[in-house]
């Protein structure tokens, strides 16, 4: 298993175990203490175990190596699992909104003081795990992980939002129990927008968008690089989870022999593997060069 991948499935089993532990934690404390924001920041991350185990089974599919079946290998689970874990933070912000609102309309008890210190607590383990899962995520370039890193942020807004309304309840007295219950709605929007955010990426990588332009730009140049060729046009990258394929026209000398044509595809892509990591496959079509110059004209796909 590729070291980036483990990486990314290390970061999703944390997630997962933290998860499991907090959302017990909030749902005895938002019962007990009489707060709605309290049960609806559980009903959350309950939905964040589910988006870690998403992540977490993407990512291992992704790995699996290709076969008749799918030839160009299972790398577009990861961004698969990205999109699940979009809508499944639409789906916790929608959930957590229309409980606010049944709260909010129904006469209810001030939330218990000791409820702040559990949104505490909270706040900071799911900031923590934020930040470090971000960071792998980063690191490893997958839209997956990081997708369940703005989980977790969700999480940590959700329950300082709670905090938040809790405080003002206790604060104000009778009359304003509702007020964590509007923090609850209020945290529901910044989920929902959070969700989109993650959504919109996944959908595009689906639809084979082309990757950064600094990836482009570094394949582009390994291959104009290579002795004997005099241009290449109608670059088209895509990505496959965590690495890309290329496909790329070359024009050579027109008087080059099969074999010699060949060797020098060979070239192409050994340079581009070598100038790009995250390259999983290159497929080069050879052209006779009949142009002046050694212009580069790359169509990105």
């Amino acid at each position: 298993m590729k070291q980036p991948i483990r990486l990314g499935i290390r970061s999703a089993q944390a997630g997962l175990l933290v998860n499991t532990v907090l959302t017990g934690i909030k749902l005895v404390a938002g019962i007990v203490g009489n707060s709605g924001a309290l049960i609806a920041d559980a009903v959350e991350s309950s939905a964040d175990i589910l988006s870690s185990a998403v992540v977490w089974s993407g990512l291992r599919v992704s790995t699996k190596e290709a076969d008749q079946a799918y030839p160009f290998g299972y790398g577009k689970a990861e961004p698969l699992a990205t999109a699940v874990v979009g809508l499944l933070l639409l789906g916790a912000a929608t959930g957590i909104a229309i409980e606010a609102v049944r709260q909010i309309v129904t006469p209810h008890l001030t939330p218990a003081p000791f409820t702040l210190v559990v949104l505490v607590l909270v706040v900071v383990v799911k900031e923590t795990l934020f930040r470090r899962v971000h960071a792998v995520g980063s690191a490893v370039d997958s839209a997956a992980v990081r997708a369940d890193a703005w989980h977790h942020r969700s999480d940590a807004i959700t329950s300082a939002a709670a905090f938040v309304g809790i405080s003002i309840s206790i604060w104000k007295g009778p009359g304003w129990e509702a007020a964590d219950d509007w923090a609850a709605l209020l945290a529901s929007a910044i989920i929902a927008v959070n969700g989109l955010r993650i959504l919109r990426p996944a959908v595009q990588d689906l639809m084979d968008r082309s990757p950064k332009e600094d990836v482009l730009e570094r394949i582009t140049a390994a291959a104009t690089r290579v002795p004997g060729v005099q241009r290449i046009e109608k670059l088209k990258v895509r990505r496959a989870g965590v690495g890309v394929y290329v496909d790329l026209h070359v024009q050579a000398d027109p008087g080059m022999s099969l074999h010699d044509a060949h060797e020098l595809s060979g070239a192409v892509k050994g340079a581009i593997h070598a100038a790009e990591e995250s390259v999983l496959g290159v497929l080069v079509h050879m052209e006779p060069y009949e142009g002046e110059g050694a212009d580069v004209s790359a169509t990105r796909g």
